[in-house]
Parts: C-alpha cells; structure tokens; sequence
C-alpha cells in the first residue's frame, strides 16, 4: 500500500534552476502518480466512566470477546483498497491519567487502538476538543497505543509525513475551540512549514463549527479558504457531530464535516448519518492536478434505529 520513493533522477539530467534537487530526484521532471485517500469522522473509541452501562462501547468490546474486527467490519475493505486512510480520533487511549473536570471525557483501553489497524486506517488526528480528556498522560499514551498499531498520529505541531507511492505526503490537523485569526494562522503556518519540508500533498483536518448545527459557520468558510490559499491541497472537517456542506473552491475541496463515525461517545445518537470522503490526487512532481475524482459516500453510525452499531 505504501510504496518506495520514486528513483533519483539520471545524472545526465541538467540541475534544477535554483542550483539544487530534492532528495529523490527531480521532482519537476518525474511521471505523474495517482493515489487515493479516505477520510471518515469522529471515532470516540471508548466511554464516559460516568456513563457506562451495557450499552456502552466498552460493554460492546467486551461482548465481542475484544475482536476489533467487529467495529469498522464493514468498510474495512473499502479502507484496504485505497493508497491512505484517514480519521478524527477522540478521547484518550490511556488506563492512566486524570479525568479532565468537564461534562464529558473519553477514555479507551490502548487495545482499542486495533479497531483502526484492523480495518487498514493509516492515520489519526488528535487535534480536538477530547485528545487531552485524561491530560499530557492520555495524550501521550494514546500516541503511543496509535503508533504500537502502525497508525501515524498527528495535530496541532505535530504534522505527520507519509510516504504514498513515492509522493510525500502531509497530514496537517488543527483544532478551532473558536473562529479566530490566531487558529488560522497557526493551521496556515503548519502548511507553510510542510512545503518547506517538501510535502507534494498538502491535506488539512481541522476540528471546527458547531455542535449539531448543519450549517456552516462562516468563521469555518473563511478558514478552510484561508487553508487553501496558504497551499493545502484538500480541507476536510469534523465536530459538529452531523453531516454538513462542502464546496469547491480554488479547483479545491473543502468538506465541512463528516459526522460521527465509530462513535462511543453516545449510545443513541439522534443523527446517525456520516459521510466518507474519498479522493483521486494525481501529483506530478510538486503539482497536484485540480479534478473533481472524489466520492461521497453516505454511510451510518449504527445498522439500528434505536442505538448506535
């Protein structure tokens, strides 16, 4: 699924312009590379301790005998027969830390983190409002449970670099707790600080709007633009817990929010609907072909009426 960096360049090849090549060869002159990437929304793989009963996602673990397996079963093979898959990750992943004082806080076994590895989930954003629910401890322990199952975590500072097919990827996620200048020069100063580094692939998840409120602020719209203008190559969305627009702007897409995904964080969510988002990137050296190869695919937190999967 992940392949070796494209060859060094023939040393006939004439010197790129400003004196130098990146490592690798020049990019300038290599043959386009097509690569497919998935995104879905929030996954709260655990609980509340205050709220757990036997319809908690726990009591589910523990009813499926701990087969992660069970929980992404039926989109594991759409998520193994793409090139990247990428979601929200809520909550800690911690047995440690200290229960952060606020309505809800999310904790999982480090084991949970094998619902992702199992059904071909590469990547995580922590960059939300639950990431800390268990402070720097569950912070830490669940980058750490994350990376024991090969799944990159990044956020906030942290911009994760994957390796596609030989095109260099980065995976930017930021956290908006309110609309403001100062969020969006941080999320737009991770994506400068990505082409310096020599990202082709510029992908921006940003935690941002409203709770349960299916438009979209345009506090959100300024900053997604703004993310685009700065170079990201694609803005995707979560929070709110629904489904909201999307847009095209520049020749790029900005997909507000994907909804609740593999979600413990409600036993009956009154909207069970979500949206994965796939796109078709076709990158020729550091160019990445505007196009509309995307798919939105409906999707549901729960085969039940009653209560979530």
């Amino acid at each position: 699924r992940l392949g070796p960096p494209p060859p060094p360049a023939p040393p006939a090849a004439p010197p790129a312009s400003d004196g130098g090549e990146t490592a690798g060869g020049d990019k300038a002159s290599s043959e386009p590379v097509t690569l497919t990437v998935t995104f879905a929304g929030d996954c709260t793989l655990g609980t509340d301790i205050n709220y757990e009963n036997e319809r908690s996602f726990n009591s589910r673990w523990q009813a499926e005998e701990g087969d992660a397996t069970y929980f992404l079963r039926n989109v594991a093979d759409l998520f193994g027969s793409d090139d990247l898959t990428v979601v929200n990750m809520e909550g800690a992943l911690t047995e440690g830390g200290e229960r952060a004082d606020k309505k809800f806080a999310f904790r999982g076994k480090p084991e949970y983190a094998k619902i992702l590895s199992s059904a071909s989930v590469e990547a995580a954003t922590l960059a939300n409002n639950h990431s800390q629910d268990y402070g720097q401890t569950g912070y830490d322990d669940t980058i750490a449970a994350l990376d024991a199952e090969g799944v990159q975590s990044f956020g906030y500072d942290r911009i994760a670099y994957v390796d596609v097919k030989g095109v260099k990827v980065a995976l930017i996620g930021s956290y908006f707790p309110e609309d403001s200048a100062e969020n969006t020069k941080e999320m737009t100063d991770n994506i400068a600080a990505a082409r310096a580094e020599g990202a082709q692939l510029v992908i921006v998840y940003v935690h941002w709007g409203q709770e349960h409120e299916y438009d979209i602020t345009e506090g959100q719209q300024t900053a997604g633009r703004a993310a685009i203008d700065a170079g990201a190559d694609l803005v995707v969305g979560s929070h709110p817990h629904v489904v909201q627009g999307w847009e095209v702007y520049q020749g790029r897409y900005l997909v507000y929010s994907l909804g609740n995904f593999c979600f413990g964080g409600n036993t009956n969510p009154d909207d069970k609907d979500c949206l994965i988002f796939q796109q078709t990137f076709t990158v020729t050296g550091d160019e990445v072909a505007k196009n509309d190869d995307v798919d939105f695919i409906a999707a549901s937190v729960s085969t039940e009426t009653g209560r979530r999967g």
